[in-house]
């Protein structure tokens, strides 16, 4: 089980009041709440000690690098921004990761790093992608733009290898549309049924969609061609001199961080990811409620191709949530229809929730952030399904509340 805890940091409190402050991270976990809630700095801590337990696997360098004063808050905080939250904390910091490879904590300005047994673990390749995507469809090239987030240009630069991957049309599962990339003017152009426009002229749905649909489309299929090669791990000489060219890398001080970063994961492409972590923020934005169900199911299936890959959303949508449970739902009525031996309904069932986006109740977490205390509070289930009494949908009823009462005020006039 992969799990974190985390305690009086930024705008998180007390954290989860039950499991010991323990947030479970199941094959897909969401975190709801308020603006400034915690959600987005909770999915970018799982996404900083993600990358730091695959670096410490992969031995890219020794836990003493990662370990001395002030490296978690210089190279792996201020990568996500969030280095400025260890000021003014509620009271005791306290963050810890345990993964399937490594238990790391963050105390006194210092990681403290466990190696534990990890015969199960799987390398993986760690995404973020970030609220702030609309705008790359107007970007190039990432060397373009002069940002101060160090995830946003990885991202930028996720996307330009996505597009530099497409032959021919790629089909979207939104709009009976497609996405073609013309490198030799680096466009991207939209076509639909009667249309065909560039990405920089389309809604800004599609300008938050096609990013985060592309990327993720990419490395999933990436990751899942990498797992079937099987590769073989590298001798004890090649580690050597891949270890010596990691540390001449970090020595070049020519190097911006991200410049380092993408050397480092040129080098690391002899070994093989067999996973995939996908950390999503808000992918409903700037979507109609059927399209977000069309993006959550290519997210699920993407999810789906491999046991030990991760999904990690952050949502104020409550049709997210609800999408969530059709998915289990649909799983619990697969298994009851096989059961029962009348596999001729199965194919009514594919139609309304595909197979591949069929979610085991079990592998799914949901989180509530409160802004108001920084605690968080996991969402109850009523039969495995996930509780409507959420944030989302109480704020849905609080609209009909107000409502209410405007009519009650209207028929005393």
């Amino acid at each position: 089980m992969i799990r974190l805890r985390v305690k009086n940091f930024g705008p998180i409190g007390p954290g989860l009041s039950e499991n010991d402050g323990w947030i479970d991270f199941k094959s897909v976990t969401v975190f709801i709440g308020n603006q400034g809630a915690g959600k987005s700095t909770l999915a970018k801590l799982f996404s900083s000690f993600s990358w730091i337990e695959k670096a410490l696997v992969r031995g890219d360098y020794e836990s003493r690098w990662f370990a001395r004063k002030g490296r978690m808050k210089s190279r792996f905080l201020s990568y996500h921004r969030l280095e400025n939250y260890l000021e003014g904390a509620r009271g005791s910091l306290d963050i810890e990761y345990q993964g399937h490879a490594y238990s790391i904590r963050y105390v006194d300005g210092q990681l403290i790093i466990t190696e534990l047994h990890h015969q199960g673990y799987a390398l993986p390749q760690v995404m973020y992608v970030p609220a702030e995507r609309n705008f790359i469809s107007y970007v190039r090239n990432p060397r373009e733009l002069k940002l101060s987030s160090e995830s946003l240009k990885e991202f930028l630069t996720a996307f330009d290898q996505a597009k530099e991957s497409l032959r021919g049309a790629l089909k979207l599962p939104i709009n009976d549309s497609e996405i073609e990339y013309d490198k030799l003017n680096g466009i991207l152009n939209l076509k639909g049924p009667g249309h065909k426009l560039r990405l920089t002229d389309a809604s800004s749905g599609f300008q938050s969609f096609v990013p985060l649909y592309l990327v993720s489309e990419y490395f999933a299929s990436t990751v899942q061609i990498q797992r079937q090669k099987r590769q073989e791990p590298m001798s004890a000489g090649e580690a050597e001199r891949f270890r010596k060219e990691v540390e001449s890398i970090f020595a070049n001080n020519t190097l911006t961080h991200e410049q380092k970063r993408l050397a480092l994961s040129v080098l690391s492409a002899r070994f093989n990811k067999t996973a995939l972590v996908n950390i999503v923020e808000e992918p409903e934005q700037n979507l109609f409620p059927s399209s977000q169900w069309e993006i959550l199911k290519s997210l699920l299936t993407f999810n789906s191709q491999g046991v030990q890959n991760r999904l990690v959303l952050t949502t104020h949508s409550p049709y997210i949530v609800n999408y969530l449970s059709l998915a289990i739902q649909g799983k619990h009525l697969h298994q009851r229809i096989v059961a029962s031996g009348r596999q001729e309904l199965l194919p009514k069932l594919e139609a309304i929730v595909p197979s591949q986006v069929l979610l085991d109740a079990d592998d799914v977490a949901i989180y509530q952030c409160d802004e108001r205390d920084g605690s968080i509070n996991r969402l109850p289930s009523v039969a495995g399904i996930p509780s409507d009494r959420n944030l989302l949908n109480d704020f849905l009823r609080t609209g009909n509340d107000l409502f209410d009462k405007l009519l009650e005020l209207e028929e005393s006039i």
